[in-house]
């Protein structure tokens, strides 16, 4: 009499390597429309991690990338009040508390109301106003998102330069630079590479280089 056939046990199957896992959120996301949620989640840690690599540490971007929004909030408030054009006009970055205004407004009154009403958000502790005065045109602009561009993939290719820690602005061809620098050495290769970019007219940097931590005071030492 033949033996009866038993039902087999199925193999136990091992649990997904973590990459993988990713990507069939990913494959999953594309099939359901939910791809944006997914990029969405992979984007903001992504954006954490690159934070932490920063000078400033997570806290310090997010405090920075915070005082920037408040003072954009007053110069969209200022606009909405007089019908001006400030918001749109100017840029304001901030690092480590310092914040470079940059941009061309359309009169002098203007450029001195947006240096006031940075200086009215607590926690700025710095203004550096490279705001002009004058107009600019369409084909200005994209010369200098060129610039820009050019220069954030030399200083991100750059393995002697931490590009983390600059801010880079263009207006009018001229290349304004705020952020921390890790030696004298390093701010001139960002310096060297911002000049040597066609159409660049000039370089104004307001990067400061990081003091040399002190060393460590001797151990006092055992008597024998």
């Amino acid at each position: 009499m033949a033996a009866p056939i038993r039902p087999s046990r199925a193999t136990p199957q091992a649990t997904p390597a973590l990459p993988r896992v990713f990507a069939a959120l990913l494959l999953l996301g594309a099939a359901t429309g939910l791809t944006g949620c997914v990029g969405a989640a992979v984007g903001a840690g992504a954006t954490v991690g690159v934070a932490a690599m920063d000078d400033r540490g997570v806290q310090g971007v997010a405090r920075d990338a915070g005082l920037a929004t408040r003072v954009r909030g007053k110069w969209l408030n200022y606009d909405l009040e007089t019908g001006d054009t400030l918001a749109v006009d100017g840029s304001v970055k901030v690092y480590n508390r310092r914040a470079m205004l940059t941009g061309t407004v359309k009169t002098e009154d203007i450029r001195a109301k947006a240096v006031r009403l940075t200086w009215e958000v607590e926690g700025i502790e710095e203004v550096i106003n490279e705001l002009a005065v004058g107009d600019t045109s369409l084909s200005d602009s994209a010369i200098d998102s060129w610039i820009s561009a050019q220069l954030t993939a030399k200083l991100t290719f750059d393995k002697d330069v931490q590009a983390i820690n600059y801010i880079i602005e263009t207006e009018n061809a001229v290349v304004y630079l705020l952020g921390a620098a890790q030696s004298r050495a390093e701010l001139d290769r960002v310096l060297g590479h911002a000049r040597g970019i066609s159409r660049v007219r000039d370089v104004i940097s307001h990067v400061r280089i990081k003091a040399p931590e002190a060393p460590a005071a001797d151990q006092p030492k055992k008597a024998s």
